[in-house]
C-alpha cells in the first residue's frame, strides 16, 4: 500500500492538512481491512486500551477490530492502535531506546507524579526537526516546565544527536521510531482515565468529557508525518488536545507557531500555569529529571550508599542564626576529590521562619531527596542517616561542585515553602571527622522524632486526615489516613497529613473529625462518613476503614498493594506492584488493578499501602493477619525482618513460613495444598463468604 511522504520542503497549501486528513483515514481503512493474524497487548488490564476506552469491545484479530472500528465511528485512533498492535505481533517490539506500548505497572509508577504537582501536564512531540539544537531547547522547556513528554518519530534521533538524554527517567518518553507511535500516547490518556479517573470502558463521551476537562495535554508536531499519520494526530483534538506546529503543516486546525512559542502556546491553550525560576548553578533542574539514575561508569564521585559515612537533617533555627541563602563546604570541594572516590557527607539545612514549627522538620526534610533529584546530573536515595547521592561525570564537566547541591536546596526550600520559610542556609560537610561527629547529634534527633510517632494507636486521636490529592484524575475518591493506616500510596501517614494541613489549610490533607463511632472492629465512624460522601460528591455513603469486605476504602491508582480476597482458602492475598506474575487468584497485579482503581468501592479488594499490612488494624474486621496466607516474594524479602518483629509480638511467630509465595504456590489449587499442609490459621476460622 502507497503511504506517500508529504512534501514538507516546499510546505503545503492552506488546504493540504485537510486533504491528508481525509486520505489518511482512507488508507488507514484500507489498511486495517487487509490485517492477518491475531494480537494484543502484554502487561496490561485494558486490552487495546483507546479501542476498549471508546467502545467497551476487547479486540484480538481483523473482524474484532473492523467491528470496534466501526463501532467507534472509523475512528482513526481505533483502526491505528489495531494496527500497531498487529504490527508488534508480528515484529515484535522496537529496540532501545523505544518503549513502544508502555506496561500498565510502569504508568502506574508514574501516577502519583501526575497528581503531586510534579507533572502539571502531557506533552507529545512528533516527527523530525530540522534543527536539533532548536528541539533540545524546545524539550528542555518542557522539562523545566514540569511537563510528561513523549516522543515519535525523528525527533529522537535528533535529541540524541544533540547530547539529550532520553527515557521515562527523564520525562522525555521515546514511543518509537515513526511518528505513528503517538497512538501509545492516546492509550496512555484512555488507560489514566479508567484508571484513575473512573471511566467505565465503552463510555466514549465521558472519555472525551475527562480528555477535554482533566488531561491537560498537548501536541507539538515537526515535519516527516504521512498521510496516515497527519490523521492519527488530527484526532487529537476531538479530545481536547491541541495540535501545534512550528513548521511545515498550514491549514485545518492546526495552530502554527515560531519552534520559540510552542511550548507556552500550548500551555496557554490548556490553561497550564507554572512559574519557574532559573537557579544559579551549572546543570539544569526540574522534576523531569526526578527519576534518572547516575551508574557507576557515569558518577565522577558518590556519598555513603553504604561506602562512606553520610546523613542528612533539617532543622528549624531562631532569625538570628540563618543567613539567607548562605550555602559553605566544609572539606574536600570537587576539586580535591580523586574521579571515582567514595566521600564523605553531611548535608545540614537550617531553616528560620515565624510560621515553622519543630514539628514540621522531618516532612520538610524529605524533601531533600526529591530536590536534590531535580538536579539532572545529581541523584539521591533514601533518608537519614543511609543516603547515597552521587555527580555525574558530565555535571562536573561542566563546572558543578558540591556547593551546587547546597544552592540549589536553599533555593529550591525557599520557591516551595515562601510562606513558611523566611531564610535558609545549608552546610555541607565533607570532611570524614567533622560528619561522624555531626552525625552522631543527627541520631540523636531521629531517636527524639520517632518516639513521636511510634506506638500512636488511632483511639488516641478524635481527628484522622484526608488525601484527595488524586483527584486530579480520580475525582471520586477519598484516602482516609490514621495513626494506623497510612496513605495506599504508602507516601503519607497520619502526621504527614497533620503538617501538611498546618502549613496547607486549603490543600489535599483535610482534617476529618471521626465522630459517633458506628462499628468498631469494621472501623466505621459517622464523621468519617460525612466527609467521604462530600469529598466523594456523593458517590460513597460509608466507608469502613478497617475492612475490605464492607464498604471498604475506594481506590485511586496510587496503592502500593491490592489486597484480594481468595474465598477457596478462606484468606486473602496481597500483591504489590513489582511483582509481574501470576497471582492464585488467577490475574496480574495490573489486572487486578484495572478492576478497582478510579474511585471504586469494590467489596473483597482493597488498595493498600505496604506498612499497612504491618498495622494492628490490618484485615481487623476479618480475623487480621492470620488470614494473611499469599504474598510475592519481592514483598516477603522487604518486609521481612518487621513481618517477623510483627508477628512475634502476636504470639504468631510460626505464621511468616506459613504465609505462601509464588515459589510455593501460583495456582489456587497449589495454594489449598501448600496451606493444608502447614496447618494455616486461616483455613479453621470463620467462613469469610
Amino acid at each position: 500500500m502507497h503511504r506517500g511522504k508529504l512534501d514538507h520542503k516546499k510546505g503545503i497549501s492552506m488546504n493540504d492538512v485537510d486533504k491528508a486528513v481525509d486520505a489518511g483515514k482512507a488508507a488507514l481503512k484500507r489498511r486495517l481491512e487487509g490485517m492477518t493474524g491475531s494480537f494484543s497487548y502484554e502487561e496490561t488490564a485494558y486490552h487495546l486500551p483507546v479501542t476498549f476506552a471508546l467502545t467497551g469491545s476487547p479486540v484480538h484479530d481483523r473482524n474484532e477490530a473492523l467491528a470496534a472500528f466501526s463501532a467507534a465511528g472509523e475512528n482513526p485512533l481505533v483502526a491505528a492502535e489495531c494496527l500497531a498492535a498487529g504490527e508488534a505481533a508480528v515484529s515484535g517490539r522496537e529496540p532501545a531506546p523505544y518503549t513502544g506500548f508502555i506496561p500498565d505497572a510502569v504508568l502506574r509508577t508514574l501516577g502519583y507524579s501526575l497528581v503531586d504537582g510534579s507533572i502539571l501536564g502531557l506533552a507529545l512531540v512528533a516527527g523530525t526537526p530540522a534543527d536539533p539544537i532548536e528541539a533540545a531547547g524546545l524539550c528542555r522547556e518542557l522539562q523545566e516546565k514540569y511537563m510528561l513528554t513523549f516522543l515519535s518519530g525523528g525527533i529522537i534521533g535528533s535529541l540524541q544527536s544533540a547530547g539529550v538524554r532520553v527515557g521515562t527517567e527523564y520525562r522525555l518518553v521515546p514511543l518509537g521510531s515513526r511518528p505513528s507511535s503517538a497512538i501509545h500516547f492516546i492509550d496512555i490518556l484512555a488507560r489514566v482515565a479508567m484508571m484513575f479517573g473512573g471511566v467505565t470502558p465503552g463510555d466514549a463521551t465521558r472519555l472525551l468529557s475527562y480528555a477535554r476537562e482533566r488531561a491537560k495535554a498537548i501536541a507539538i508536531v515537526f515535519p516527516g508525518l504521512n498521510e496516515e499519520e497527519v490523521a492519527i494526530i488530527d484526532t487529537f483534538r476531538v479530545l481536547g488536545i491541541p495540535v501545534i506546529t512550528p513548521g511545515g503543516y498550514e491549514g485545518g486546525s492546526w495552530v502554527p507557531v515560531r519552534i520559540a512559542d510552542a511550548v507556552r502556546t500550548g500551555m496557554e491553550l490548556r490553561g497550564i500555569k507554572v512559574n519557574v525560576t532559573a537557579i544559579p548553578i551549572p546543570m539544569a533542574c526540574s522534576p523531569a529529571f526526578e527519576g534518572k539514575s547516575i551508574r557507576k561508569e557515569e558518577m565522577y564521585v558518590e556519598f555513603g550508599g553504604g561506602r562512606s559515612p553520610a546523613f542528612e537533617i533539617l532543622r528549624v533555627r531562631p532569625g538570628t542564626e540563618v543567613k539567607e541563602g548562605e550555602v559553605q563546604v566544609i572539606g574536600p570541594e570537587i576539586e580535591d576529590i580523586k574521579e571515582g572516590s567514595a566521600v564523605p557527607l553531611a548535608i545540614l539545612v537550617e531553616v528560620a521562619g515565624s510560621q515553622m514549627k519543630k514539628e514540621y522538620e522531618p516532612v520538610l526534610e524529605r524533601r531533600i531527596h526529591n530536590f536534590v533529584n531535580y538536579g539532572e546530573g545529581s541523584w539521591h536515595v533514601a533518608q537519614r542517616d543511609i543516603i547515597w547521592v552521587r555527580l555525574s561525570k558530565d555535571a562536573v564537566s561542566k563546572g558543578v561542585h558540591i556547593r551546587d547541591i547546597g544552592v540549589l536546596l536553599a533555593a529550591k526550600f525557599r520557591m516551595d515553602f515562601p510562606d513558611l520559610l523566611d531564610a535558609v542556609q545549608v552546610t555541607l560537610i565533607t570532611d570524614e571527622k567533622a560528619v561522624l561527629e555531626a552525625r552522631e547529634k543527627a541520631e540523636a534527633v531521629y531517636l527524639e522524632r520517632d518516639e513521636r510517632i511510634r506506638g500512636m494507636k488511632d483511639t488516641d486521636v478524635d481527628t484522622f486526615y484526608s488525601c484527595t490529592l488524586c483527584q486530579t484524575f480520580a475525582p471520586n475518591h477519598v484516602c482516609i489516613i490514621t495513626p494506623e493506616r497510612p496513605a495506599l500510596c504508602g507516601a503519607i501517614t497520619w502526621l504527614d497529613g497533620k503538617i501538611a494541613y498546618e502549613i496547607a489549610p486549603a490543600g489535599a490533607n483535610q482534617p476529618v473529625e471521626k465522630g459517633k463511632l458506628i462499628d468498631l472492629e469494621r472501623g466505621e465512624f459517622e464523621g468519617v462518613n460525612r466527609f467521604v460522601k462530600k469529598a466523594s460528591h456523593g458517590e460513597v455513603d460509608r466507608c469502613s476503614l478497617y475492612s475490605i469486605m464492607e464498604f471498604p476504602m475506594t481506590c485511586c491508582g496510587c496503592f502500593e498493594c491490592i489486597a484480594v480476597m481468595l474465598p477457596e482458602v478462606n484468606g486473602f492475598m496481597v500483591v504489590s506492584r513489582e511483582f509481574k506474575g501470576e497471582t492464585p487468584s488467577g490475574m496480574t497485579f495490573s489486572t487486578l488493578a484495572g478492576t478497582i482503581g478510579g474511585g471504586a468501592q469494590t467489596p473483597g479488594f482493597a488498595g493498600i499501602s505496604k506498612g499497612f499490612i504491618l498495622s494492628d488494624r490490618f484485615l481487623q474486621a476479618e480475623g487480621g493477619i492470620e488470614r494473611l496466607v499469599w504474598i510475592p516474594s519481592i514483598l516477603k524479602e522487604e518486609i521481612g525482618t518487621r513481618l517477623r518483629d510483627h508477628l512475634k509480638a502476636k504470639n504468631l511467630e510460626s505464621l511468616y513460613e506459613k504465609i505462601a509465595d509464588e515459589k510455593t504456590a501460583v495456582t489456587i489449587e497449589a495454594l489449598t495444598e501448600f496451606l493444608a499442609s502447614v496447618d494455616h490459621p486461616a483455613l479453621g476460622m470463620k467462613p469469610l463468604i
